[in-house]
């Protein structure tokens, strides 16, 4: 089929056109950098859940994130029975390669194998439609976890990562910012307990939002 008659080309050659014309705009614009609290400030205790240690990130690993602000964190549940790890990579800006990487190439990489993926749709204060989140259950030997994670901007929630790429675009001709944050919460699932797991995190989330909101820039 020839190139002029092939619909597939044209949206390529239409997508590139688009692209182009975008990075020429955001990159001849100052942008906008919100203030933001260290990390480190965020809250040791919501929603009856209250801090059990922070987790120091090795240096290679930052060095591989290039993030501007990274949190670590166990959090222990109101009736201290589980936990949850909670990890925050924010970023200030994204126009000079600085982005978060995404747990799905990055579990991998440090042993954990997914052996389920999905979307999880919860309902959070604060918000106003329920988010949605990718949902991976890993596993790494005899071990189990549950992991959701989400990109959060200014005034969004992304699981997808494409989609993340284009409101990247999209706010920074609009808004002049490329600011994101990457939101991980993992859960270990015990006795094979997938669906415990999950509620957990769904739990440790809903009790987490409105700090997140806080915290993070409007």
């Amino acid at each position: 089929m020839s190139f002029p008659g092939n619909r597939y080309a044209r949206v390529l050659t239409a997508v590139l056109l688009i692209e182009a014309t975008a990075f020429y705009a955001i990159a001849s614009r100052s942008e906008r950098a919100p203030l933001i609290s260290p990390l480190s400030l965020f809250p040791s205790a919501f929603g009856g859940w209250t801090l059990e240690r922070d987790v120091p990130i090795e240096q290679e690993v930052q060095d591989v994130l290039k993030a501007d602000d990274t949190l670590n964190r166990v959090y222990v549940n109101p009736s201290r029975t589980d936990f949850a790890f909670l990890f925050i990579a924010y970023f200030k800006t994204q126009r000079y390669g600085q982005a978060p990487h995404s747990p799905k190439n990055c579990l991998p990489g440090s042993g954990w194998e997914p052996v389920e993926t999905g979307r999880e749709t919860i309902t959070v204060p604060g918000w106003n439609a329920p988010i949605v989140t990718n949902r991976f259950v890993v596993q790494h030997g005899d071990e189990k976890s549950v992991v959701l994670y989400w990109y959060q901007t200014h005034n969004r929630i992304i699981a997808s990562e494409y989609w993340a790429k284009f409101w990247l675009v999209a706010d920074s001709v609009r808004y002049r910012r490329s600011d994101t944050a990457l939101v991980k919460i993992v859960v270990p699932v015990h006795d094979n307990n997938v669906g415990a797991a999950t509620a957990m995190g769904v739990q440790c989330i809903q009790a987490l939002f409105p700090s997140l909101l806080k915290h993070l820039p409007s």
